[in-house]
């Protein structure tokens, strides 16, 4: 499976993006998918994951209500929805699958990882 992130950018504080992971080689249907984010000189953190069936999701508090996750119907892509971004959500920001399916919040179960992309919030 290979996953691609795009979208990334600079944004002004209350402004809205939207990351797109394109994903090759297999289907998602089994699996659980995940945002998760490194900000500078921090380490990697879940910011919404959704397990395989998307009826449970991990998200951290200070993206609740204003971020979300969702798929295509063929699972050849998953989006994340921000909005009302704020200098804090700044980091590049990754999309992994993790085979379990469970949705774990955890990037060590995650086994496919696209390659980054980079948000900015800054005025």
């Amino acid at each position: 499976v290979q996953l691609q992130a795009s979208g990334g950018g600079l944004v002004q504080p209350g402004g809205s993006l939207r990351l797109s992971c394109a994903v090759s080689g297999a289907s998602l249907d089994s699996s659980a998918i995940g945002w998760f984010r490194q900000a500078p000189g921090k380490e990697r953190e879940g910011v919404l994951c959704a397990n395989r069936n998307d009826d449970t999701m991990y998200y951290i508090d200070s993206v609740k209500g204003r971020f979300t996750i969702s798929r295509n119907n063929d699972e050849t892509a998953v989006y994340l929805q921000m909005t009302d971004l704020k200098p804090d959500d700044t980091g590049v920001f990754s999309c992994a699958a993790e085979p379990m399916g469970t949705g774990s919040s955890s990037w060590r179960d995650y086994f496919y990882w696209g390659q980054g992309t980079l948000v900015t919030v800054s005025s």
